[in-house]
């Protein structure tokens, strides 16, 4: 087991098929097992599902069928570096279906209402440049989106 792993909260009996779902969405992740309760305690009766152990993109997880005492915020979210517009696509439409929404500059929420940043590895490089004229133009061209277009970033670096 590594050092540090992360917990996310779920609401009762929701862990597992978001574990699910999330390995369903990028390489090098899996469900490895889910353990019960031992007692009775405000999250789960003895012998319910408690804790999910998955592992996402190579990186460790939990999922606490904790009840609905807490939700997520937009104030941690989960930003996946996506190398060309099919991948956006792909993953920006399975987080916002089945109850998920859409936000504004490639943020959206899937439908436990953990936020996720589809973002272009490509805009990442921009925006990390010395070149302030273009990060300007990326941003301005950025603020318009919901789903990232990366031809659009892309004519927005070119612009003078």
């Amino acid at each position: 087991m590594k050092k540090l792993v992360t917990y996310l909260w779920f609401d009762k009996n929701q862990a597992r098929e978001a574990a699910e779902f999330y390995c369903s969405l990028l390489p090098d992740s899996q469900v490895h097992l889910e353990w019960d309760s031992p007692n009775d305690n405000p999250s789960a009766g003895k012998g319910e599902p408690l804790v999910v152990n998955f592992t996402l993109n190579g990186q460790p997880y939990a999922g606490l069928n904790g009840g609905p005492h807490f939700k997520p915020t937009e104030a941690v979210s989960f930003m996946i570096l996506c190398e060309d517009q099919d991948e956006i696509d792909r993953l920006w439409t399975a987080i916002t279906t089945n109850g998920g929404e859409e936000s504004m500059c490639g943020w959206c929420k899937d439908r436990w209402g953990y936020s996720w940043q589809i973002t272009p590895r490509r805009h990442m490089e921009i925006m990390e440049s010395s070149d302030e004229a273009t990060r300007e133009r990326v941003m301005k061209a950025m603020m318009t989106m919901k789903k990232f277009d990366i031809a659009a970033i892309e004519a927005a670096a070119k612009a003078n």
